[in-house]
């Protein structure tokens, strides 16, 4: 019988970089992005220059949502792999980002094969270091 253990766990990632692409407007200035972004992780989740790719919606009144994924090469917990997450989220007219994200199922290699989890996030506007929580299962 294979035991499984769920921890629960926050760290913080920074960001490595940001390249936006518009890629239409309407008339009353609703904006769609695409987004490639590169973070680093510390924390249980230890990962530099992750690879996200996200959709993002622009809002006239400064609000607006965005989906995604995320790529991982690093560790959790100590061991060593590779899994990809879905994210989701909004961004209020402050900049304050509130994120979800799920490991997508089957997505882990390496020590991280089998690897299940969720977490989220919010980014307040200006602040570098954005602390994450994340509740995972090993398999």
């Amino acid at each position: 019988m294979t035991t499984t253990t769920t921890t629960h766990i926050t760290g913080a990632f920074t960001s490595d970089g940001w390249d936006e692409e518009e890629l239409s407007r309407t008339g009353d200035g609703t904006r769609l992005a695409r987004t490639a972004v590169r973070n680093t992780y510390t924390g249980v989740i230890e990962a530099a220059g992750t690879h996200c790719a996200y959709t993002i919606v622009y809002r006239p009144d400064g609000t607006g949502s965005f989906t995604g994924h995320q790529q991982f090469d690093g560790t959790v917990g100590g061991r060593r792999g590779s899994f990809v997450v879905h994210e989701s989220g909004t961004f209020d007219e402050r900049g304050t980002v509130h994120c979800a994200f799920e490991v997508l199922p089957e997505s882990g290699g390496g020590e991280l094969a089998g690897l299940a989890g969720s977490g989220s996030y919010t980014a307040e506007h200006g602040v570098k270091a954005v602390p994450y929580r994340f509740e995972h299962t090993a398999g």
